[in-house]
């Protein structure tokens, strides 16, 4: 039974974008919260069936067509079925295989949906807030723990982005070539949001998940796989991400614990994913842009390159900290430059660095930052200090691997141990 419960939880999050996006290139992203509700009462629907049942011969198509047929059911009771088969010409629809069609079209389904999310008609941050959330899979305080806002503003930019879109009547075949060059970006930004989600998870239960990491690769692959959008930024994205997925096992022991970077055993990273991201980062290197993806990417290979910690080449990745902030001035890019400069100077050269960029001090509910600060406070032997801002990120609800991480911190600090 919880074999099933467990299977049946890991499809519903790896397949909801692509039945999202299937449903809405057949039937029309005007139905989308039409489509939003049948594809979550096909997962109830196999959460109910499959342990009684058993599991079906292919999971995945199963849940397509209970999608499907819910859908069409839906319509039908509304009477506006006939009305979209006349008028968008979908006679086909009800009479398709849709496990076939789907199995055919789904890995570029969920890639066009994303190109169609990033509209021009949508600002920004509600072209990732719509593509993070119907996508992707991600659930509302997800994206405002990614995006660093409130669960109120994700609410009003989701509302404001399936009013958008139902008005605007897109249709995923309808994306041009050009059109892809010019949301390339958004649609690299939502890539490295949900990567980031899978590599430092914000949800209760896991610090790290496995298949948002999965999916992120997948999804860049496709870009570099084709010629509009195989650019040197994406090329450089699909390395950063290699980079950091050859090391992610060792992120964690077997307790669910976080291992900081200088404790992993570097023998049993994933060396061949890491060779691959060496040989995509060379790729990238074409050209006279540099990328926000290139810096990250050659920080992450500066890191897989020493043999140990202590040999890691902090001048290299305080350089490129320096520009990636010069580049985006964010708190995020601060704390990581603040951290290669207590690394290479001492504590106190990263400590002085964030009360010059923020005076102010932490960003609202970023933990990261005080967490960060505490533990700079901690290596100048300041362990008042350190508490003051250990026991400031606990109070902004961490993940709990996370949150046992800052505990024991404190506790070392009450102690004077290491």
């Amino acid at each position: 039974m919880s074999g099933i419960t467990q299977l049946t939880e890991h499809t519903f999050r790896h397949e909801y974008g692509r039945l999202v996006a299937n449903l809405s290139r057949r039937f029309s992203i005007r139905l989308l919260d039409d489509i939003e509700d049948a594809v979550q009462s096909a997962l109830l629907k196999a959460m109910h069936t499959w342990p009684r049942q058993g599991l079906p011969p292919d999971p995945s198509a199963w849940l397509h067509r209970a999608a499907s047929n819910l859908l069409i059911d839906k319509l039908r009771r509304q009477r506006t079925w006939n009305k979209i088969e006349k008028d968008l010409q979908y006679q086909h629809a009800e009479t398709q295989p849709e496990a076939n069609s789907v199995t055919d079209h789904r890995m570029d389904d969920q890639l066009r949906m994303l190109f169609v999310s990033c509209h021009p008609s949508l600002g920004t941050e509600a072209q990732i807030t719509f593509a993070l959330k119907t996508l992707c899979g991600f659930s509302v305080p997800e994206i405002a723990h990614a995006l660093l806002t409130s669960q109120a503003s994700i609410q009003k930019r989701l509302t404001r982005a399936k009013e958008t879109l139902r008005s605007e009547s897109l249709n995923p075949d309808d994306v041009t070539e050009a059109e892809l060059v010019e949301r390339l970006p958004a649609v690299q930004t939502i890539l490295y949001l949900l990567f980031n989600e899978g590599y430092n998870s914000h949800h209760p239960e896991a610090l790290i998940r496995m298949d948002l990491c999965e999916e992120a690769v997948r999804l860049t692959q496709f870009l570099i796989q084709h010629t509009p959008t195989s650019t040197p930024d994406s090329q450089a994205l699909f390395a950063l991400m290699l980079l950091h997925a050859g090391r992610l096992q060792t992120r964690i022991n077997a307790a669910g614990s976080l291992v900081l970077l200088d404790e992993q055993d570097r023998s049993e990273w994933d060396w061949s994913l890491i060779r691959t991201g060496y040989h995509w980062l060379e790729r990238a290197a074409v050209g006279n842009i540099i990328s926000k993806y290139h810096l990250e990417a050659a920080i992450a290979a500066e890191h897989c390159r020493a043999l140990s910690f202590a040999e890691t080449k902090w001048n290299v990745i305080e350089q490129c900290y320096a520009l990636l902030y010069t580049m985006e001035p964010t708190a995020v890019h601060a704390l990581n430059r603040a951290i290669a400069l207590a690394y290479l100077h001492g504590p106190q050269a990263g400590i002085s660095w964030l009360n010059k960029s923020y005076p102010d001090g932490a960003p609202a509910g970023y933990h990261h930052w005080p967490a960060a600060v505490g533990e700079l406070h901690r290596r100048k032997g300041d362990n008042v200090t350190a508490i003051k801002y250990f026991e400031q990120a606990l109070s902004m609800s961490p993940p709990p691997a996370e949150k046992a991480f800052l505990e024991m911190r404190k506790q070392q600090c009450f102690t004077g141990t290491d």
